[in-house]
C-alpha cells in the first residue's frame, strides 16, 4: 500500500507499525472518503484514488509497477511517486523490450540520472526484469497472464474493517515471488509482490467504506 515500514533488498518489512494502521477511512480536504493511509498530498490522493487497487492488465503498467515497487525497497512511496515521471522518461515509458536492449553505458547513464532512484542493484534489476519479460514472450507466455494466474484471474478482495487487518504478505503473493524468481526476476520478495497485488487491483485492499474501493467492488 503506501507509506510503511522499509523493505530489505528482497522486500521483507521491518520498522515500526505506521500510525495509520489501526485507522480505516477518512474523509479528506476534497470531502472524498478514502483509506486513513491515501490521505495525503494531492497526488498521492490521486494515486490512491485512481490508480490502486484498479485492476490491471496491461503489460507496460505491470511492469512498470513491478519496477516502481522494487524501487521503493528501503524508502516511501511518496518518494517514488515523485519520481514516476523521471521513471517513465529514464526507462523508455516502460517498454520491456527497449529497456531489455539497455547496455552498461545505459545503466551508467541511469545511476546519475536524479529523476530516479540511483541504486544500482535495482537499476539493473529492472533491466534483468525487462528481459525476463521478453522470455515470456518467446515461451508464449505474457506478463499479464502469468501475474493474473496467481488471483485464478480474478481479484481477491478482503474487505478489511482496517488497515491493520491487512496482511505484508499472502500465499498467493509467496507464490508469485518464487515462481518470478524462478523465471529470473528481481527485487520480488513476497511483500513487493504483494505491494504490487494490491496496486495493480490483484488484490482489492481498500478498506470498506472507501469511496475507490466500493466503486471497484461495484464493477467486478
Amino acid at each position: 500500500m503506501g507509506e510503511g515500514g522499509s523493505r530489505g533488498a528482497e522486500g521483507e518489512t521491518s520498522g515500526p507499525t505506521p500510525a495509520w494502521a489501526s485507522s480505516g477511512v477518512v474523509t479528506g480536504p476534497d470531502g472524498v472518503v478514502r483509506c486513513a493511509w491515501g490521505d495525503g498530498d494531492a497526488a498521492y490522493r490521486a494515486y490512491h484514488d485512481g490508480e490502486w487497487g484498479r485492476p490491471s492488465r496491461d503489460e507496460r503498467h505491470l511492469f512498470e509497477m513491478l519496477v516502481l515497487e522494487g524501487a521503493q525497497a528501503g524508502l516511501s512511496w511518496s518518494t517514488i511517486l515523485r519520481k514516476r515521471d523521471g521513471y517513465r522518461r529514464a526507462f523508455a515509458g516502460f517498454d520491456p523490450a527497449v529497456v531489455a536492449a539497455f547496455r552498461d553505458e545505459d545503466v551508467a547513464r541511469l545511476l546519475g540520472d536524479p529523476g530516479i532512484v540511483r541504486n544500482r542493484l535495482k537499476v539493473e534489476s529492472a533491466v534483468t526484469n525487462a528481459r525476463a519479460v521478453l522470455a515470456l514472450r518467446e515461451v508464449g507466455e505474457t506478463l499479464p497472464g502469468l501475474l493474473w494466474s496467481f488471483v485464478g484471474g480474478e481479484t481477491l478482495d478482503r474487505r478489511a474493517a482496517n488497515l491493520g487487518e491487512l496482511p505484508a504478505e499472502t500465499a498467493e503473493s509467496r507464490a508469485m515471488s518464487k515462481e518470478l524468481k524462478r523465471r529470473g526476476f528481481r527485487f520480488v520478495g513476497p511483500t513487493i509482490c504483494y505491494a504490487f497485488m494490491q496496486a495493480t487491483g490483484l488484490a482489492n485492499d481498500h478498506v470498506v467504506g472507501c469511496a475507490a474501493g466500493e466503486e471497484i467492488r461495484g464493477a467486478a
